[in-house]
């Protein structure tokens, strides 16, 4: 069985998903420390005729020092929802699949939740549903697991009986090779490419989220997705 972890980022970018095409379950890891600067948990980029759209989803975070991602409240004050609706439907009004993605834009942008977390993991489920990924989802929340890394991962495999864990190249700095092998649990690393493919608005721009390839590409979203 072959385990995958992530960070619950917003509107992930297509190469978030490369681990979890290939993954029996992934575990998303809401309950370890919320970054103090700027992090991809509240924000991603989209595209639109002036190049370059970025979207990010305001938190409470003065005063409250360090809080876990499953603690990190959105603040619900002013219109910056409904201008992020209006920002990808300017957009996007013209890429081929963006009407089939609309309701549940609008059903997002309406009814905003109180936990940031609770917000990314919704749009990651409709994400994986329509790039037809199939791995169970658990929350490192609900696993009873106190540890951190370099140990955190190797004990995530261990509660579910995992035989491979499967990270990005970029984790080998943080991982324990020794302490996976002393467990049984193969290490696997991944280095996908980044999926090109038509979009709007001029030159191809890399690495924005993956609405921006389902709204461009619809059911060919997933075979772009396993050739990268």
């Amino acid at each position: 069985m072959i385990v995958s972890a992530y960070q619950p980022y917003f509107a992930p970018f297509a190469g978030f998903f490369s681990k979890a095409v290939h993954s029996n379950i992934i575990v998303f890891m809401d309950s370890v420390q919320f970054p103090r600067g700027t992090t991809w948990l509240a924000r991603n980029r989209f595209k639109n005729d002036q190049g370059t759209l970025w979207m990010t989803i305001p938190v409470w975070k003065k005063g409250l020092g360090f809080q876990k991602i499953n603690e990190v409240r959105i603040c619900r004050e002013g219109r910056w929802a409904k201008k992020h609706l209006e920002s990808l439907r300017t957009a996007y009004a013209k890429a081929p699949f963006f009407e089939d993605h609309l309701p549940f834009l609008e059903a997002v942008f309406t009814g905003i939740p109180e936990r940031l977390v609770d917000l990314n993991l919704n749009i990651i489920k409709h994400l994986m549903k329509h790039l037809e990924i199939s791995a169970k989802v658990l929350l490192l929340s609900e696993l009873g697991i106190d540890a951190k890394e370099p140990r955190l991962s190797v004990e995530v495999c261990r509660k579910l009986g995992a035989s491979h864990f499967l990270a990005r190249s970029g984790a080998r700095k943080y991982l324990d090779k020794t302490a996976f092998q002393e467990a049984g649990i193969e290490l696997q690393f991944i280095n996908p490419r980044y999926p090109v493919y038509p979009q709007l608005w001029g030159a191809f721009v890399p690495n924005l989220s993956a609405f921006d390839l389902l709204f461009n590409c619809g059911p060919k979203a997933r075979e772009i997705l396993k050739k990268a």
